[in-house]
């Protein structure tokens, strides 16, 4: 049933750290453009050890939770329902009450992910590279499942990173192959390149972007650009930010929290991308 404006109701990011998480900013955001005067956002610093008190000892005004770290994995034991998308990654980003009180549980990075490319024209590719095996990297081949028909190439530092892509791969039904992080300058000539790395760990490749780049998703946001991102757009390719995804993403979660579809996109991103131009003690999330 979809909220009225004045249901006082309630919903929150919860992880640790915390501090720095754009959700706040980004659902607060959608429920002004939509008129939610009786809801609210928060975030709190929850671990895993308190994640099932916390859960437990909320009200029936509570609507949802988006999880961050460490916590993706650690609610699926307190769900009634999980998904199908969050099941075949074991990851929760999303906790929906239901008006009965059942605990439902879904992931919108990865339909996050197909939409943000979707914006930035990338419907489907024949071929993709994955840069590294981080945290994002299991999401990722779940949205390139969607997106791509042919192989997707990952490239990785240890031969323990490497199995894990595997095991994705054959979990996820995509055809993974492992190349060696030295050569991951091989990786930008792909019609689609997702970095899934930390801060600075693809600023060595900028200097190997082709001339003609085509699509590239880098899933960092701060700083942004990444010196990767930036000289892929001055060579004129097509940058989707961490930030497309984390609007798309949260998109979703208000949807699915408050009942009104369609989210408001654009009021949400120019928050995040306010709130990213503000001094860091003014980002309000």
């Amino acid at each position: 049933m979809p909220a009225r404006a004045t249901d006082a109701r309630r919903a929150a990011v919860l992880g640790s750290p915390i501090a720095h998480s754009l959700s706040p900013v980004l659902h607060r955001a959608a429920y002004e453009a939509l008129g939610l005067t009786g809801w609210t956002y928060d975030r709190f610093d929850v671990g895993e050890e308190a994640l099932a008190p916390f859960v437990d000892g909320l009200g029936a005004e509570w609507a949802g939770l988006s999880l961050t770290m460490p916590l993706k994995r650690a609610v699926i034991p307190l769900l009634d329902e999980i998904s199908e998308t969050a099941a075949s990654v074991d990851a929760v980003n999303t906790l929906v009450f239901t008006e009965d009180g059942r605990r439902v549980g879904d992931n919108t990075d990865i339909p996050g992910m197909v939409a943000a490319l979707r914006e930035h024209g990338v419907e489907q590719v024949d071929s993709a590279a994955v840069l590294g095996a981080g945290a994002t990297a299991s999401s990722a081949l779940a949205a390139l499942a969607r997106v791509c028909s042919g192989e997707i190439v990952a490239y990785v530092r240890s031969a323990a990173r490497a199995d894990e892509m595997r095991r994705w791969g054959e979990r996820l039904d995509v055809a993974v192959r492992i190349a060696d992080w030295a050569d991951a300058a091989d990786a930008l000539s792909f019609p689609l390149v997702v970095a899934t790395t930390p801060a600075g760990a693809t600023d060595a490749l900028a200097a190997s972007v082709p001339e003609r780049p085509a699509t590239l998703f880098d899933v960092l946001y701060d700083p942004w650009p990444t010196r990767l991102a930036a000289r892929w757009s001055m060579f004129g390719g097509a940058v989707v930010s961490g930030l497309d995804l984390l609007v798309h993403q949260a998109v979703l979660q208000v949807e699915q929290m408050t009942g009104r579809v369609p989210a408001p996109v654009e009021a949400m991103r120019k928050a995040g991308e306010h709130a990213l131009a503000s001094p860091r003690d003014d980002h309000g999330h």
